[in-house]
């Protein structure tokens, strides 16, 4: 008799967990956490040095809600937010959800024209902004662009004159008749779509992923749950409150379970991180990996008291091993937790565990969610390919958006009709289901016919003593098709790098197509402002270095 092969166990896995998902609406849910912790801090903003506890959290939040029902704005209306992160944006946040209204998150980097697409595209009824913030005329932008975007009605600047009358309408209605916000209040639906934010295209215009309070609500609630957060946390917040690291995994981890947001400037400053971290007793910071390394090359590194740090999160790009290990000794973040995830997912798919081994949270970007599925796929036939081979990585369940706005094309382009969203990363999990993200499909290099991606050798180049960070990109090449070039930021004090020297380096530790053939030394690489870097833009300038090279 013929034995009947088993099969190998798919690269697939799902998210079971004891505690289920939330049905509220995010107002519900931070009024239910009200209830229970009023008198708990719930937001500090260092710059200013305001507080306020959840009871006065929520007076704020509840004033301003009636405000913009008094103004028009109700259940499905657009507000646009353009501002660093401060306390109103987090009051904005909270009282667009109270009301039902869709909070459309704008880039804080933004220009006029990029400004005018997103007002137009999402059809903003009211914004509310900055009038500056460092070197960028927010009020000036809004008025170049004003005219063209017919569905703009109000312009709210915060800190002036409308920001205080809209605030003082929604305080005197508080006191007299809050009927108007129970009423809205009870039009919602958790399913809702609540919030919009704007993809940080590479090519084109961005797109809206659209949100709902189900999708971002839990997310948030469920990241928090993997950092055992509860209302004894203090949680430093330097990431943009415009992305979904910010107000997801940030503010609603924190509202959700009673802990508390701390601000520590309107944009990332790593000694103004680390005082507040120290100050504040925080016990969890959050970064992308740039911010980490700045905080750990800070002249006030040395001095400041960490103590208190038990957790955070490490996430928003690929997490260096080096960098990850330094995090946890140097910064005594030993339950630190790295997680991955897209702005369509609400933004967390996979993240590591607290009793996770060491190599598990350093080398992979941990397990799928609760109640999330997640597979790997041929990214050519779509099928789910054995554990241990690289392919597409996809998720599905709670958080994945409810599309694109206005743009159904788009929407199918990413989300196929099982509703798996396509996240475009390559991706392999092993036999215990953790998963590691090797790079996007669209940077893999080929060269000479052999795949090659790059994360690969960025992690092998930030063992060089010299090496402060490392990015790698393909360029054009006439024999194979693609060469390698490396960006290198390098450590104060270090010798000077060229490519001989590094492929010295590499020489017997990698292989010889592995190797870079090109070095571009840089202070500084092309990032997104939520700290994303920039690959797409890195080729470009380096074909651009290299065509010039070849003309001299």
């Amino acid at each position: 008799m013929t034995g009947i092969a088993t099969p190998a166990l798919p690269s697939y896995d799902s998210g079971a967990w004891d505690v289920p998902l939330l049905g509220d609406t995010i107002g519900d849910n931070l009024d239910r956490t009200v209830a229970r912790h009023g008198d708990r801090d719930a937001l500090v903003e260092r710059a200013t040095g305001r507080r306020w506890t959840y009871s006065e959290f929520a007076a704020e939040v509840d004033a301003l809600a009636l405000g913009l029902l008094r103004a028009g704005i109700g259940k499905g209306d657009r507000v646009g937010i353009w501002a660093p992160n401060c306390a109103e944006w987090t009051f904005v946040q909270y009282a667009t959800a109270k009301v039902g209204a869709v909070l459309v998150n704008i880039n804080p980097a933004y220009r006029s024209h990029e400004l005018q697409y997103v007002l137009a595209q999402a059809g903003i009824r009211m914004l509310i902004s900055a009038p500056e913030f460092k070197t960028s005329d927010y009020a000036a932008m809004i008025g170049e662009v004003r005219g063209e975007c017919p569905d703009l009605e109000q312009v709210v600047l915060i800190g002036r004159s409308e920001w205080d009358e809209l605030g003082a309408a929604g305080r005197a209605a508080l006191e007299t008749d809050r009927s108007p916000l129970d009423a809205a209040r009870k039009g919602l639906s958790p399913d809702d779509a609540i919030n919009i934010q704007y993809t940080s295209g590479t090519t084109g215009f961005p797109k809206g992923a659209t949100l709902s309070h189900h999708n971002i609500l839990n997310n948030g609630f469920f990241v928090g749950e993997l950092c055992h957060y509860t209302e004894q946390d203090k949680v430093c917040i330097p990431v943009p409150f415009y992305h979904c690291f910010g107000m997801v995994m940030g503010n609603l981890a924190c509202t959700s379970h009673g802990a508390t947001m701390v601000i520590p400037a309107p944009a990332f400053d790593p000694a103004a991180t680390l005082a507040a971290v120290a100050e504040e007793r925080c016990t969890s910071l959050y970064g992308v990996p740039t911010m980490f390394i700045a905080e750990l090359a800070d002249p006030l590194f040395e001095t400041v008291d960490l103590s208190s740090l038990r957790t955070g999160i490490m996430a928003g790009s690929p997490c260096p091993v080096e960098v990850m290990k330094q995090v946890m000794e140097r910064m005594g973040m030993a339950e630190v937790s790295i997680c991955y995830g897209m702005t369509e997912t609400s933004p967390v798919s996979l993240q590591t565990r607290s009793d996770d081994t060491i190599e598990q949270r350093v080398s992979t970007v941990g397990r799928v969610g609760p109640h999330i599925e997640v597979k790997i796929v041929d990214p050519a036939t779509g099928l789910t390919v054995p554990r241990g081979e690289p392919g597409e990585l996809c998720t599905r369940g709670y958080s994945v958006m409810l599309g694109y706005w206005e743009q159904a094309e788009k929407t199918a382009e990413a989300i196929d009709a099982a509703r798996w969203m396509h996240t475009g990363d390559i991706g392999v999990m092993d036999s215990a289901g953790y998963v590691s993200v090797t790079g996007r499909i669209k940077d893999m290099v080929i060269r000479g016919g052999e795949n090659i991606y790059p994360r690969e050798i960025e992690e092998f180049l930030y063992t060089h003593p010299d090496i402060l960070d490392a990015q790698v990109v393909g360029v054009p090449d006439a024999k194979y098709g693609e060469e390698l070039m490396v960006w290198v930021r390098l450590r104060e004090g270090a010798d000077a790098l060229d490519a001989d020297a590094l492929r010295e380096f590499c020489t017997g530790k990698l292989a010889h197509y592995k190797i870079p053939r090109y070095v571009h030394i840089v202070d500084e690489f092309p990032m997104t402002v939520t700290g994303k870097i920039r690959k797409v833009e890195m080729r470009e300038v380096s074909v651009a270095l290299l065509e010039e090279a070849d003309r001299t």
